[in-house]
């Protein structure tokens, strides 16, 4: 059965509006590239491959709480591995692991601690795994590029971190 919009549990719909932003940030990433890094476009181009993902979570959630709380973090950490295999770790895509555990951290109901350490734990395995198996990345960058990425992705992680914070402050997880 379909559970409205309007009767999502608060969690629910704190995961819905983060993955609202994460969506409507998507087309701006290879904007931003565009104007600070001056190439790499296409390849930036690459980020929208996960916005029909993000996109599903708003539909999932109406559907069910439980699965679109599991699909953020997840996604997300896929979405990380993807952008870091495109720019490469020195980039800093990799930082977004930290939203995508934080995710994990504040998305479930005491009672779902064993989807939160699923979680959590894919989370940090995809990580792990970026860490020594990505390769090359797809597109070659030169250190100053890499140095404008860093800077970018660090600001945009803290935007989003920070967001993540105060939409889940305060929620009932009862």
């Amino acid at each position: 059965m379909s559970e409205p919009s309007d009767t999502l549990d608060p969690i629910t719909r704190a995961t819905v509006t983060i993955a609202w932003v994460i969506l409507a940030n998507k087309p701006i990433y290879p904007l931003y590239v565009w104007y600070l890094v001056g190439n790499g476009v296409m390849a930036s181009l690459g980020t929208l491959a996960a916005a029909p993902f993000f996109l599903a979570i708003p539909y999932v959630a109406r559907r069910s709480g439980p699965a679109a709380r599991i699909m953020l973090p997840l996604i997300g950490a896929f979405d990380t591995l993807f952008e870091t295999k495109l720019f490469g770790q020195g980039s800093g895509t990799q930082l977004f692991f930290a939203a995508c555990i934080m995710l994990a951290a504040v998305s479930f109901h005491p009672d779902e601690k064993w989807w939160q350490r699923g979680a959590a734990i894919i989370v940090f395995a995809t990580f792990a795994l970026s860490r020594v198996y990505l390769g090359a990345p797809l597109h070659v960058w030169s250190n100053d590029d890499l140095g404008v990425l860093l800077n970018l992705n660090s600001f945009a992680l803290a935007c989003l971190t920070t967001f993540i914070a105060l939409r889940f402050a305060g929620q009932d997880r009862r």
